[in-house]
């Protein structure tokens, strides 16, 4: 026995060969099961899927490196749900291609911050952080609030999502131009914000 462990440990095409499979193994053995498990694949009651404006928001959100600074995932610890509100469960995040959940805060966590403030609040902070939280180092998107919201494939990553598993219909695909028109990206990504974490109620 002991030659034959010398013999993998001298032989380095064997040891990684061995590795890989003893590590894709213990991956499929926590990974697999998860598909199968309702809690992790269906979305919790009254869920929906992005909007438009909302998606739109979101596209933002990732494209200014908020979750950089922003988890939104709240663990199952008195300490986080204290602060943030109920934890989070799988089937909130069934929508998130990908999901933002992270694990730096430099900021607070977002994931149940829709309704917490209103929608003047988010505009000030996003325009300046600093009005309305003096110690934040967050810094300023005042470009937000002049460039407009991205029009032109809108339809198609809708189209995407869908065949991804989102139950968009074809008329909210078809009518996600008109809900876009006119609109600044400010206003989608407050939309994105206002709706986070609300299908699942939390505990204040």
């Amino acid at each position: 026995m002991a030659g034959g462990h010398e013999k993998v440990e001298v032989n380095l095409g064997l040891l990684i060969v061995l590795i890989l499979v003893v590590v894709s193994i213990g991956g499929l053995v926590q990974i697999a099961p998860l598909f199968f498990q309702y809690s992790t694949t269906q979305a919790v009651e009254g869920l929906k899927p992005y909007n438009a404006l909302q998606l739109a928001g979101r596209d933002i959100y990732v494209r200014e490196g908020c979750y950089v600074c922003h988890s939104q995932m709240i663990r199952p610890f008195r300490t986080e749900t204290e602060r943030y509100g109920h934890y989070s469960v799988a089937g909130e995040f069934v929508y998130d291609r990908p999901f933002q959940w992270g694990s730096k805060r430099t900021g607070p966590d977002l994931a149940r911050v829709g309704g917490r403030y209103g929608d003047e609040w988010h505009v000030v902070h996003l325009m300046n952080p600093r009005d309305v939280v003096p110690e934040s180092i967050m810094p300023a998107y005042p470009w937000l609030a002049q460039t407009p919201v991205d029009v032109s494939d809108i339809r198609y990553r809708m189209q995407v999502l869908r065949r991804l598993g989102a139950p968009y219909t074809d008329e909210e695909i078809e009518a996600a131009p008109g809900m876009l028109a006119g609109r600044k990206e400010l206003d989608a990504l407050v939309v994105y914000l206002q709706g986070l974490g609300t299908a699942v109620k939390t505990r204040r």
